[in-house]
C-alpha cells in the first residue's frame, strides 16, 4: 500500500508513532545538553529537558582545560585521541583487507579453522584479557604509550573486520578479476585497481568501526595509560566523575565534544554505510 491510497487515519497514527518514537530517542540527548548548557553543576530532577538559564561556560572549561605546568591539556587528550584512533583505523584496515580477501578467494590448510578462531576471539571480553595484555605490554616496554594502545586495539577489533570484509569480497564476482587477469592484469593490480574499488562501501563501514571503537574505549586505556597528557578524551572525561562530586555540567560538556568528530565521521560516511552492511552480511 502505498502512501497515497493510505487511509488518513494510518497516515495520522503512523505519523504519530514516528513522531512518539523521535521523542522518547531524542530525550536523553536533551537532557545532556540541557546539563551542558546550565550554569550549575547539579543534577536536575526537572522532567524538563530544556534549561531554564543558557551558559557556554562549561564548554569553555572543557576546552580550555590545563594541567599543573599550564599546557593545555584538552588539546594533548584530543590529539592523542585521533592519533590512537586514526592509527588503529590504518592498520586494523590493511591488516583486515589483505587477511579477508585471501580468506575470501584462496585455499590453504586451516582456513576454516582459523576463520571460526577469529570468531571465538570475540567471545570474551576486554577486561579478561586485560592482564594478559598489561603483561606483554610492559615486557615489550609499552606501557603507557600511545603505540601500546593502538597495538591493542588493532589486534582487538581485527577479527570482527576481517569478518565483515571476507563477506564483502565473497559477494562480488570472480569473474571481474578473471577478466581484468585476461587483459594482462597481475594479481596485485586486480586487488588494487578492480577489487578494492569495488569493496568502498564496506572499507568505509569497516573503517568506521575501528575508528568508534578506538575513539570511544574506556576500560583499556585507562588502565594502561598513566600520564594525564597522554589520555585519549573518554578517560578525560571520567575524571568529572569523583567519589564524593560529579561535575555534571562539565562531563555533559565533554560528552558532546567528544561525540561530534564520530557524528561528523558517520555523516561523512552514511552513503556508503547501508550498502556495505547489508552486502557484507548476505554471505560468510
Amino acid at each position: 500500500m502505498s502512501a497515497r491510497t493510505m487511509p488518513r487515519w494510518k497516515m495520522f497514527a503512523l505519523h504519530a508513532g514516528l513522531s512518539l518514537t523521535c521523542a522518547v530517542t531524542l530525550y536523553p540527548v536533551l537532557w545532556v545538553v540541557k546539563l551542558a548548557l546550565s550554569p550549575t553543576q547539579t543534577l536536575s530532577m526537572s522532567a524538563n529537558p530544556f534549561p531554564e538559564a543558557i551558559t557556554l561556560d562549561h564548554f569553555r572549561d572543557v576546552l580550555g582545560s590545563t594541567d599543573s605546568q599550564g599546557r593545555w591539556l584538552f588539546g594533548r587528550q584530543l590529539l592523542s585521541s585521533l592519533v590512537v584512533s586514526g592509527a588503529t583505523t590504518l592498520v586494523g584496515l590493511s591488516l583486515a583487507v589483505t587477511a579477508a580477501y585471501s580468506l575470501s578467494r584462496f585455499r590453504f590448510p586451516g582456513k576454516q579453522s582459523g576463520m571460526q578462531l577469529l570468531l571465538v576471539t570475540q567471545m570474551f571480553p576486554a577486561t579478561l584479557m586485560m592482564v594478559p595484555l598489561y603483561s606483554i605490554l610492559q615486557w615489550l616496554g609499552l606501557l603507557d604509550s600511545l603505540g601500546g594502545l593502538v597495538l591493542v586495539y588493532a589486534t582487538s577489533s581485527l577479527p570482527f573486520c576481517v569478518w565483515m570484509l571476507k563477506g564483502y569480497f565473497d559477494t562480488i564476482p570472480r569473474e571481474l578479476e578473471e577478466a581484468a587477469i585476461m587483459d594482462g592484469a597481475t594479481p596485485g593490480q586486480v586487488f588494487w585497481k578492480v577489487v578494492l574499488p569495488l569493496a568502498r562501501p564496506a572499507l568505509a563501514v569497516t573503517a568506521l568501526f575501528s575508528f568508534m571503537q578506538a575513539w570511544n574505549e574506556f576500560i583499556l586505556a585507562a588502565t594502561l595509560l598513566n600520564d594525564a597528557t597522554r589520555f585519549t578524551l573518554p578517560v578525560a572525561l571520567q575524571r568529572y566523575v569523583g567519589e564524593y562530586k560529579t561535575e555534571w555540567g562539565h562531563f555533559a560538556a565533554g560528552a558532546l565534544i567528544i561525540s561530534a568528530p564520530v557524528m561528523a565521521l558517520f555523516f561523512a560516511l552514511q552513503k556508503f554505510l547501508v550498502g556495505g552492511l547489508t552486502a557484507g552480511a548476505v554471505k560468510g
